[in-house]
């Protein structure tokens, strides 16, 4: 069972992609039904606005426990900002999940080169090039040595820029596999909360 934060964001098109991909998918709105979910999703939107609404529906702290405990977690865009450790560009007040290890630049491709697609080399995920959707995104600025890079942009003026990374049961990406129907990192994210359901299970 894989949830989705839904106070605000694309949330009906990663229920639908999980849901496709295999898993349960039901929206996260308050505690007790985050306590229900074996991994979670963040999706794209307004990172300002998804942290005051994380503190006005007491999901702030509960989401942070839960990660602390290693529970899945996969962000994307707006996402990518709520789980990085440190924020640039934000707003003085917006607090993140955190969990990953890196340093994310807010709305960095709004400022260089606006919404953009473009085809990445994306580790972990088989076949061809990951199809990317880019909308104001964020990039990463900097990542420490636990922080796996999964892909970078290749060519343009944001040639080199990470745009994937992974650091254990964490997964964010600065793109909207979503938008796209490339069901790839959403299977892989899957294949993330299964894994950690099995290695639970072994422990108990």
């Amino acid at each position: 069972m894989i949830g989705v934060f839904a106070l605000q964001g694309d949330v009906r098109e990663h229920v639908s992609a999980l849901r496709a991909a295999g898993a349960d998918a039901v929206p996260v709105r308050r505690p007790a039904e985050l306590a229900a979910v074996d991994g979670l999703v963040i999706p794209g939107g307004e990172s300002t606005v998804m942290s005051r609404l994380a503190k006005v529906f007491d999901l702030l702290e509960p989401i942070r426990e839960r990660i602390a405990e290693g529970m899945p977690v996969y962000g994307s865009c707006a996402g990518m900002i709520m789980l990085a450790s440190d924020v640039l560009d934000g707003r003085a007040d917006q607090e993140s999940f955190g969990g990953i290890d890196m340093v994310v630049r807010r709305n960095a491709f709004g400022r260089q080169v606006d919404s953009f697609e473009t085809d990445l080399n994306f580790e972990g995920v088989d076949g061809e090039p990951v199809h990317a959707v880019f909308i104001r995104a964020p990039w990463v600025e900097k990542v420490s040595s636990d922080v796996e890079v999964l892909a970078r942009v290749s060519g343009g003026p944001a040639d080199g820029r990470i745009v994937a990374v992974r650091q254990g049961n964490l997964l964010a990406t600065s793109f909207h596999p979503e938008l796209t129907g490339d069901l790839r990192v959403h299977d892989l994210f899957v294949r993330m909360v299964q894994d950690a359901q099995t290695k639970e299970e072994a422990v108990r």
